[in-house]
């Protein structure tokens, strides 16, 4: 299998749309920082005063004995005590962007890997046997980035099987890639089957 570089004439020519200057930069960060955001977890969690364990008696008397004023054990200052303006668990992280904002920053992030001379072009791409060998192998001889993203309109079960180990190289259908995903490789190869997809998703 041999790969060809996907000029911008070439893109054009299939129907891919292309964006010109830096349109579509500001909704490219938009999604990205959103996509980021609803990966957020926010397990971080602290207890406040008033979930700490400890007896809700005052330590000791307020006046005669010395000692500061004190009325909990619960109190910030005290060890095991709450915790003030800690990381609670009850924060949303996630961000919603509309579908125009997505598919503008799509189309910006594939036209930047398509200027860059990164967007490869290959007719199919099938490892028959299903052998994690085979699929490092096509995959050299299509490009020498250290990690690769493989666009496809479907791969069938032997290709997934070959490929599902190799860290370096993720395959994805046109239907399912996004931003994120052409910006994260070095290098991205594009079945021939699938230009009609991403046409159809830059329109």
């Amino acid at each position: 299998m041999s790969a060809n570089i996907l000029t911008a004439d070439a893109a054009k020519q299939a129907n891919i749309q292309l964006t010109e200057g830096y349109k579509g930069s500001q909704a490219l960060s938009d999604t990205l920082v959103a996509y980021r955001a609803n990966r957020r977890q926010g397990n971080a969690h602290t207890k406040n005063r008033s979930e700490v364990s400890g007896s809700g008696a005052k330590p000791w008397n307020q006046k005669g004995t010395g000692n500061a004023r004190a009325g909990s054990k619960r109190s910030p200052i005290w060890s095991g005590g709450g915790v003030v303006f800690g990381p609670r668990n009850t924060t949303v992280w996630a961000k919603k962007i509309p579908k125009s904002t997505k598919k503008l920053a799509f189309r910006a992030a594939l036209t930047a890997r398509i200027l860059d001379g990164e967007v490869l072009t290959v007719g199919t791409f099938v490892v028959a046997d299903g052998k994690t060998k085979s699929f490092i192998a096509a995959v050299t001889g299509l490009t020498t980035a250290k990690n690769v993203l493989l666009i496809g309109k479907g791969f069938d079960e032997l290709t997934f099987r070959a490929g599902r180990n190799v860290q370096n190289v993720q395959l994805i259908s046109a239907d399912e890639v996004n931003a994120e995903h052409l910006l994260r490789y070095r290098s991205v190869v594009v079945t021939g089957d699938a230009l009609e997809t991403l046409a159809k998703r830059t329109a």
